[in-house]
């Protein structure tokens, strides 16, 4: 539980003891309300506390130097004191004993044995234990809070069953809610029927089941848990069976939590944000519901991203009742085409990368290698499938199931294989010959459409070719969807020669800078007019969709603000786009160059946002179109000789027609650190998006750092984190420029990174629209408080989180500078 969601009533300390002091012999140890007791590093804290909104009172154990109130044990979670009266004390026999103001126990630690010279002490695991005055070595325990965890799994617990006693030893238990950490309904248990799993049940319904250990970790378990600094240990032995775990390195600091809703956590302290970051949350997605798809159906969420049932039945299975699986109903699952013929030519089908069944209906060997456990399975009736038990090479042991078997999942990230029996019928054979011819028809009918398609679009690739040499000539007049409705653009069309000559056939010292559509020239008409000349790369798959677009976009947009677009030509294979020159570059020339940023005081660079505010309002509201850039970012805002901002590079543009407001595309296309989250997500854009790129664009001007300008001091950290940290801790000085600190204005500045901060909200309808913006800017009304900005660190970070498509990444997202970007 997060501090932020628990209060804690802490008094003034009157007596204050450390781990390695001996309390005993009927001693109080604190009295409720006025003191506590730390371990010896001062990681945990003893005492009482009241959570959240509650007035009773608790004796608990919670972090003290980190994540201040977040409370990992709780002594009497069922017997709330009522005031703060309570004391607790080791009695005479070395029990713990908590009272209330009446002197009634409440609450004890129940000690299995008795001892006059016991000591208490709170260990640095927080591990609250009673020992033995003479055993300084902590070797032997007459009782441990370990033993008796809450809803939370620390480094050093062991979750399991202890085989001598036949006890489970310890298993976890949800709070009822976060103000009452009285047991609720959830609960995480090492089940021991067949072979030992992790359950969690709610009430007595399983509610999610971690897959079977395969010697590495949880089968079917996300790789996020097999994160290099978390160990899991499962120990298998005659006296007991325990699950535990512990990080790598000693001074990393995490936790396990079981949730008031039912849902595990693997967290783990990250000191630089100064927050708990989660390496596991289950259950993740519907197929983690425990049996989501009924007995011999396979779950895989990967089918429901693309529109396909989530639920399919292993090979050889169909749906049991087919009406209900087509309106997605799956819970009865699949049964058998053919019976199996019990040894008589049953066969086994291979499924790789499974989490394995619910092992509670099975049977194991640690000593069995797989080929005799396929013998094993076939010569029982009962058996349905079998595994190897330990996936670690050179590795012995297998598992068989009987009857009905659940709980499958599709993860290709797992090395496990699961052999499902099959029967091998003269039907099956028949029916699997059938399959085989009419796969060669389709195979041949395929083929030859393949190879007609292929011939007509090798003709219309050779005409299309044929026209570009003879000469094309733009007319957006004739596209029904024109932008302008058929109107003239009033554009010229410049001749090659013109242009070539204009920049000097386009040498290296007329370049002023390249990206990923083409390069950009400086040119001199023969007028003596200075121009920017973009020159579409050749081998760029998009350009004349980009050309048309840019041509489309801004012909008729004419605002202070906005770029002006001269001409085109479009000759042979050449495609140029002709703007008028700016004298001061991009400001990406300007901001993060060390030399030239100087020249960038702080009413220049309010006087930029103010302008880029006012360039994206005209383009989403007061224009005659509605125009979505996509692809803001200080590349591509031009600066003009009055230190104005020029918004440029339409290519990416999207205009929308009458009252439409959002758009979805398949391909993602942007730069990484401006992209909003629902666009790299989901590929949904609206003005909002524009809105967010804004945001970080400001956050940029104001402190002369790129948006991924911390990557080679700290992988974790960017612009958007480091600004949202120093607006937490009241810092908001500490981000401005060095190079503008002599002349801001303070309410300018904070206001400025205010409206920044609201800009770049995770969800779209949190964000201002650019109006808003603009009054925020102008006015002295008091702002909305900002959320956490989403921290999307790099493209990595996306891949794994599965942001955006692989296609999509490698060919769509651009990396474009601006038309006057710096070579």
């Amino acid at each position: 539980m997060e501090a932020r969601k628990l209060i804690i009533c802490l008094c003034i300390f009157i007596v204050h003891c450390r781990a390695d002091d001996m309390i005993s012999g009927n001693q109080t140890i604190i009295d409720n309300g006025n003191s506590t007791i730390d371990s010896a590093s001062g990681l945990f804290e003893l005492g009482f506390f009241s959570p959240g909104k509650s007035k009773n009172r608790y004796l608990g154990i919670w972090y003290k130097s980190i994540s201040a109130g977040t409370v990992v044990w709780v002594a009497n979670r069922e017997s709330p004191l009522m005031d703060d009266s309570g004391v607790l004390r080791i009695d005479e026999n070395g029990r713990l004993v908590l009272s209330n103001g009446a002197g009634a126990v409440i609450w004890s630690s129940k000690s299995s044995r008795a001892a006059k010279n016991a000591v208490c002490l709170l260990l640095d695991s927080g591990n609250l234990v009673i020992r033995y005055e003479d055993d300084p070595g902590l070797k032997r325990f007459l009782w441990q809070s370990f033993d008796h965890p809450g809803d939370q799994f620390l480094p050093g617990m062991k979750l399991g069953w202890d085989l001598g006693s036949g006890l489970n030893q310890s298993y976890l238990t949800s709070w009822r809610s976060s103000d009452d950490p009285s047991p609720g309904d959830f609960t995480l248990r090492l089940n021991l029927d067949g072979f030992p799993q992790v359950l969690v049940w709610n009430g007595a319904v399983v509610q999610f089941r971690f897959g079977p250990w395969d010697g590495v970790g949880f089968s079917g378990t996300s790789p996020a848990i097999k994160y290099p600094r978390f160990i899991s240990n499962f120990t298998f032995q005659q006296t007991g069976i325990y699950y535990g775990f512990h990080a790598a390195n000693s001074s990393d600091i995490m936790r396990v939590i079981l949730n008031p809703e039912g849902n595990v956590f693997v967290l783990v302290w990250i000191n630089k944000t100064r927050s708990w970051e989660s390496l596991l949350t289950s259950p993740k997605d519907d197929c983690d519901r425990y049996a989501f798809c009924g007995p011999f159906g396979v779950c895989n969420i990967a089918k429901a991203r693309i529109g396909s049932s989530v639920c399919g039945c292993v090979e050889g299975f169909e749906p049991k009742f087919p009406e209900k699986w087509k309106e997605g109903d799956w819970s009865d699952g699949c049964v058998r085409i053919n019976a199996l013929s019990c040894g008589h030519g049953d066969r086994f089908i291979l499924y790789p990368g499974q989490k394995l069944p619910d092992t509670r209906r099975s049977w194991f060997n640690q000593s069995t290698i797989l080929e005799d456990c396929k013998i094993k399975c076939l010569s029982n009736c009962s058996c349905t499938a079998y595994s190897k038990l330990d996936v670690r090479e050179g590795r012995r042991g297998c598992m068989l199931w009987f009857d009905d078997i659940s709980d499958l999942r599709d993860n290709s990230e797992d090395v496990q294989n699961l052999y499902v029996r099959l029967a091998t019928s003269k039907s099956a054979e028949n029916r699997s010959s059938r399959k085989k011819r009419k796969l060669v028809i389709i195979v041949i009918v395929v083929s030859f459409i393949l190879t007609i398609l292929l011939c007509i679009f090798t003709r219309y690739i050779l005409k299309k070719r044929k026209l570009r040499r003879e000469g094309f000539k733009l007319n957006l007049r004739s596209d029904p969807k024109s932008y302008n409705n058929g109107e003239d653009l009033d554009l010229p069309l410049f001749g090659f020669s013109v242009i070539a000559n204009a920049t000097d056939c386009f040498s290296e010292n007329s370049k002023l800078g390249e990206g990923g559509f083409g390069c950009v020239y400086k040119g001199i008409l023969k007028d003596g007019q200075e121009i920017a000349v973009k020159r579409l790369a050749k081998e760029s798959r998009q350009r004349l969709r980009e050309f048309k677009n840019e041509i489309s976009c801004i012909a008729k947009l004419q605002h202070r603000n906005l770029v002006r677009l001269l001409g085109f030509c479009i000759e042979r294979e050449e495609m140029l786009l002709i703007y008028e020159y700016m004298p001061n570059n991009s400001l990406n020339h300007l901001l993060f160059e060390s030399e030239r940023r100087r020249s960038l005081d702080w009413p220049k660079r309010y006087n930029i946002i103010n302008g880029i505010a006012r360039g994206l309002l005209y383009l989403h509201q007061d224009s005659r179109l509605k125009v979505i850039h996509r692809d803001m970012k200080a590349s591509n805002v031009l600066i003009d000789s009055e230190m104005n901002p020029r918004i440029s590079d339409f290519g990416l543009a999207r205009i929308f027609w009458g009252s439409e407001s959002e758009s979805k595309t398949t391909k993602v296309v942007g730069t990484y650190g401006y992209m909003s989250p629902e666009y790299a997500l989901d590929g949904k854009f609206s003005d909002k998006s524009d809105v967010y790129s804004f945001g970080v664009l400001v956050l940029e001007i104001v402190s002369g750092i790129k948006m991924g300008g911390f990557f080679d001091l700290d992988p974790d950290l960017n612009l958007l984190r480091h600004a949202w940290t120093l607006y937490q801790e009241g810092k908001c000085l500490e981000l401005l420029d060095q190079a503008a600190m002599d002349s801001y204005n303070q309410s300018e500045l904070f206001r400025v990174i205010q409206v920044g901060l609201l800009c770049v909200q995770p969800y779209p309808e949190d964000r201002p629209s650019m109006s808003m913006v603009l009054l925020m800017l102008s006015s002295h009304n008091e702002l909305a408080r900002p959320k956490q900005p989403t921290f999307f660190n790099d493209r990595n970070q996306l891949v794994r989180n599965q942001l955006v498509s692989e296609s999509s990444l490698i060919s769509e997202i651009s990396s474009s500078s601006s038309i006057f970007s710096p070579r």
